[in-house]
């Protein structure tokens, strides 16, 4: 509770407000969430970063690590498991990201873009806006960019731009998504990873038809580990999306 007066209080701080801290620990959290949310890429204090540290390391405690090693694969290499991605221990997750690469900025959004970047901390926006103002441009879709985890379990997170689908699906959409697989492992090899765990790329609000986007990820999966060694966890949230993958895989 002191850990989250301290950092809404920096936060207020910074935004120069001075509101009525909730007296509820849920209250707190979600206002610091929030300020969190909407604060723009800066860096912040020692004292801040500390303090930060210690709470989602607590919070993420409180929720239970799952660890990759743990899971039973359901093909050779291929693991299938549904559960709050900001808690498996694995080399990288994925997050659909936006072009902007820096995270959902509406507050207390539930999408894993917002999810990842408040369990991660502050620290994650500031590196995705130094990776976009690096290059100069924002994130081409189906391209792929690494990042420290910071306080989240998984040795790294890889964020990738799914592409959206606004009314009719076509060949086109199928192959950015299939690209941002590739792109995704890519990235994984190359950095010596030994697994990583994909969430359902484009299938929210970015709109890709579900059923679609799990046959393209399996297939893509299952032909990149013919040539490449490294464990593969499609995780999911919804039953509606584990019974998908489900019918999939073996």
């Amino acid at each position: 509770m002191d850990k989250l007066d301290f950092l809404i209080k920096y936060l207020l701080s910074e935004r120069g407000e001075n509101i009525a801290i909730p007296e509820s620990k849920r209250d707190k959290f979600r206002l610091y969430r929030s300020l969190v949310n909407v604060r723009p890429a800066a860096p912040a204090s020692d004292e801040y970063y500390e303090a930060e540290d210690e709470l989602l390391a607590e919070l993420t405690a409180e929720k239970g690590i799952t660890d990759a090693a743990d899971l039973t694969p359901r093909e050779p290499h291929i693991y299938l498991w549904r559960g709050d991605i900001t808690t498996l221990k694995c080399g990288a997750i994925v997050n659909a990201a936006n072009s902007g690469m820096t995270g959902c900025y509406s507050p207390c959004h539930n999408c894993i873009d917002n999810c990842i970047h408040t369990f991660a901390g502050i620290r994650l926006r500031q590196k995705c806006d130094e990776i976009i103002r690096g290059q100069g441009h924002e994130e081409p879709t189906g391209a792929a960019k690494i990042t420290p985890a910071y306080n989240l379990p998984c040795e790294y997170v890889i964020h990738t731009v799914g592409p959206i689908v606004q009314g009719q699906l076509t060949d086109e959409h199928c192959g950015l998504l299939e690209r941002c697989y590739k792109s995704c492992l890519d990235i994984a090899v190359q950095n010596g990873l030994k697994s990583i765990a994909f969430c359902c790329i484009s299938t929210g609000v970015f709109g890709f038809p579900p059923d679609e986007a799990a046959q393209i990820a399996v297939n893509t999966v299952r032909d990149y580990l013919k040539t490449h060694d490294i464990e593969v966890i499609f995780n999911v949230f919804t039953k509606t999306d584990f019974d998908i993958y489900n019918r999939l895989l073996g």
